[in-house]
């Protein structure tokens, strides 16, 4: 049979886009694994990405941004609401994950494996054992994706998070384990991981860097670490 469903929905208005967007880089001086610490935020870099990013989406039909509550994510949010006239709204559920190692440095070549306070803290990776649950992450971001595709349902919205949960509920979508290499991680700084729904199913799931070229080379996904200079990864 052909022709028309006059009950369908419009094809158009059923297709809403929500790009998650990892926030631009921290002044970090120290190298802390700052997590949800307050006090964090944009370096002059990192302004530049937020900028970068407000108008790579300044065309875009964006009619909701929202970010986590965190300083970092709320300044690289600000200049892509500005820039479509629109207030910033804050969600809870988009805040990095909790981790016991929060304001301690962490990485590469400082010795944090080899001390063994820190061992009873490392014997699960696939919970993991240091920090919040991936489950307990996929559910709250899956909860702020709906929440922000119901607001800008037939256009477009652009919520600013954090690598790990971003990662996590991406890794989540395309049905892959939820544990995983840190480094292997393809959420750079300032990029966009972009869900696009029809109705209120995920239908594909993209990626893009419009600041990379602004990224430090360490910095960018799959390269190799470089000692003293990653410990902050994955915030």
């Amino acid at each position: 049979m052909t022709g028309t469903n006059s009950n369908s929905t419009d094809n158009t208005s059923d297709i809403t886009v929500v790009h998650v967007m990892r926030h631009g880089e921290v002044a970090n001086p120290d190298g802390v694994l700052y997590g949800r610490l307050p006090g964090y935020h944009l370096s002059e870099l990192g302004r530049q990405m937020a900028d970068r990013v407000a108008e790579h989406l300044s065309s875009r039909d964006v009619t909701h941004v929202v970010a986590s509550p965190l300083e970092r994510a709320q300044e690289t949010a600000t200049p892509i609401a500005k820039a479509h006239g629109l207030d910033l709204a804050t969600d809870g559920r988009l805040i990095e994950a909790d981790n016991v190692f929060q304001g301690k440095t962490f990485g590469v070549g400082d010795g944090a494996l080899k001390k063994p306070d820190n061992w009873k803290y490392l014997v699960n990776p696939f919970k993991p054992s240091w920090g919040e649950p991936y489950v307990d992450q996929v559910v709250r971001m899956m909860a702020a994706l709906d929440a922000a595709k119901d607001a800008a349902r037939g256009h477009e919205a652009v919520l600013v998070s954090h690598q790990l949960p971003i990662w996590i509920v991406r890794s989540y979508v395309e049905r892959r384990r939820l544990w995983h290499d840190p480094r292997k991680r393809q959420c750079t700084l300032a990029s966009l991981t972009t869900f696009t729904y029809r109705g209120d199913k995920i239908v594909s799931v993209g990626y893009t860097e419009p600041a990379r070229d602004l990224v430090p080379a360490h910095l960018l996904a799959g390269a190799k670490p470089v000692k003293g200079k990653d410990k902050a990864f994955g915030a």
